[in-house]
């Protein structure tokens, strides 16, 4: 799976609207519904408080983690 699909994934297992996910890790919606769509990747500083939020490893983000 590609990043954009495990924090879409994540999210939506936590019951977190994207503008939720947004207030928690400092980014604009915007962001988030770019990073789930594909259109855009988010920078490594965010993977990592993406993986702090989730209690998840950047790994698993990237797709190198089962």
């Amino acid at each position: 799976m590609s990043i954009g699909e495990n924090i879409k994934n994540l999210r939506i297992e936590d019951n977190l609207s994207q503008q939720k996910l947004t207030n928690a890790i400092g980014v604009n919606q915007k962001a988030i519904d770019y990073w789930e769509r594909g259109i855009n990747k988010p920078k490594a500083s965010y993977i990592l408080l993406l993986a702090d939020y989730f209690n998840s490893s950047c790994d698993f983000l990237l797709g190198k983690e089962k």
